[in-house]
């Protein structure tokens, strides 16, 4: 079913829900993607649990006027949809600028969450590029944004991805609108450097679910409290490239996850 919540700052929020259950499945999409990407997630998880799909202001559905793309407020729209279905039991998932923003979210919503997941965003957590280093990294995309972000995204996927989702997927993110996919990826890649403190302040189980060739330093992921689970054979968008291997991984982060009201166990991949 789909439905509207408004964010903090009044901007619509378009989501969709799915099924029953506890805990709720929020599923939060990467940056200039759309809720659509969850689709196989969606289709599966449903017949267990209420799986919740949303699009962030500024993608998909939802609203566009807003004047700062902040980790904050993209955080407030997925607070914002959890406010208005009264969830109270969660486990929040978010895929690459998604997973910053599930994490930001959570400081939020923080008892009603039973844990994070994250796709293939981190991949480790000892050091980041400054903000004069994260600026240097976006001149190409000023310079030419839809030819960078070509190239940007094709080298996401391995060699053996299908070549029509590679396209699909190229196609849909390239066409993003540059108002606001830059000040978007800017503020995603700046966050980073905030990641390790956030952590810490949530105190949450968190799994993040990265593709094996994405060299993560399993280590500095560890020294913050977060649990690695690895995919063969998938490049950035292991829920595209490979559902029934990415939904299985998902499914046994999700069960780890203690319930509400326990904390003495954490999340396990």
């Amino acid at each position: 079913m789909r439905s509207e919540a408004v964010s903090r700052d009044g901007i619509r929020i378009a989501y969709e829900t799915r099924g029953e259950g506890a805990p709720a499945l929020v599923f939060v999409h990467g940056w200039s993607c759309h809720r659509g990407y969850w689709e196989a997630q969606v289709d599966a998880l449903s017949a267990d649990a209420l799986v919740v799909a949303l699009d962030l202001a500024g993608h998909g559905d939802s609203g566009s006027a807003r004047e700062a793309w902040t980790m904050s407020a993209f955080g407030e729209d997925v607070v914002a949809v959890v406010d208005h279905l009264a969830l109270d039991d969660v486990v929040l998932v978010g895929h690459s600028m998604g997973a910053d923003v599930v994490l930001e979210a959570a400081r939020h919503l923080r008892d009603r969450v039973r844990g994070l997941v994250w796709v293939d965003e981190h991949r480790q957590l000892s050091g980041f590029r400054s903000e004069a280093q994260v600026s240097e990294r976006l001149a190409p995309f000023r310079a030419d944004f839809p030819a960078a972000v070509e190239m940007f995204v094709r080298r996401m996927f391995p060699a053996t991805a299908e070549p029509a989702l590679v396209e699909r997927v190229v196609k849909g993110i390239a066409s993003a609108p540059k108002e606001i996919a830059l000040p978007a990826v800017e503020a995603t890649w700046n966050y980073a450097r905030n990641v390790p403190a956030v952590l810490a302040e949530v105190d949450l189980p968190v799994v993040a679910i990265n593709a094996e060739d994405a060299d993560t330093d399993i280590e500095s992921m560890h020294r913050s409290g977060v649990e690695v689970v690895v995919i063969p054979r998938v490049g950035h968008f292991p829920m595209l490239e490979d559902p029934q291997a990415f939904n299985a991984c998902l499914v046994r982060a999700i069960q780890a996850f203690p319930a509400r009201g326990k904390t003495d166990d954490r999340a396990g991949g």
